[in-house]
């Protein structure tokens, strides 16, 4: 369940850009239906016929399981694509773990469960700061495809995210901030994240127009 960005090469999730429609369940779930529905792979289309009732009852197994399970669970929080802040908490728990695959999974699925500003701002500093350029990458890539629930206000602090993340003094990371931009917004501005410094500033400028303009039409 290894996804690579569009930087790379194509996704295998991208397909999946929107929450799909909530589908009433006439009952809460219980626990060993929706196990049963986990195994031997996760049958997405059966568990979203059950409703977002399931949210609980996956953030429970998520708690119970290992590194393996996990992942799967993850992988089937994002691809239902529903608000849980019980799905958030339990995500969360993993966003700094060492494990790449599990990693992976719950940067991609935390903006497909939730509108926190702390998960933006907890992608936002995985994206800048962690040790590892893989997990740089894919907070990146994670920021770009993944935040669906976001407000208009929300969407503006996540492009100044990205636009403060442009002064980075490390080149992947201007480089990764770049293409999050582009994606979100259709736009480079120019920036060359390889240019000195100074070069740099002027299309640095643009961008800070840009915010301002699209502040004054929230």
């Amino acid at each position: 369940m290894t996804r690579v960005w569009s930087i790379l090469a194509g996704s295998l999730f991208l397909s999946v850009s929107a929450a799909p429609a909530l589908v009433p369940a006439a009952q809460p779930p219980g626990e060993s239906q929706v196990a049963a529905l986990l195994l031997p792979s996760p049958n997405v289309d059966a568990l979203r016929a059950l409703g977002p009732g399931v949210l609980p009852v996956l953030a429970s197994l998520y708690e119970r399981s290992d590194e393996t399970r996990r992942t799967s669970i993850a992988w089937t929080l994002y691809s239902l694509g529903w608000r849980s802040e019980e799905a958030k908490r339990v995500l969360m728990r993993d966003v700094h773990t060492d494990d790449t695959n599990l990693r992976l999974q719950v940067q991609w699925a935390l903006g497909r469960v939730s509108n926190d500003p702390d998960v933006v701002e907890t992608l936002v500093d995985n994206m800048r700061n962690d040790g590892n350029p893989l997990f740089r990458d894919k907070a990146a890539c994670a920021l770009a495809n993944d935040q669906i629930h976001l407000t208009e206000d929300q969407k503006l602090r996540l492009f100044q995210s990205l636009v403060d993340a442009l002064r980075d003094d490390k080149l992947q990371v201007r480089q990764i901030a770049l293409k999050a931009l582009q994606i979100r917004t259709g736009q480079t501005k120019s920036f060359d994240p390889a240019a000195p410094a100074q070069a740099r500033e002027a299309a640095l400028q643009e961008w800070t127009r840009w915010l301002d303009t699209y502040r004054s039409h929230l």
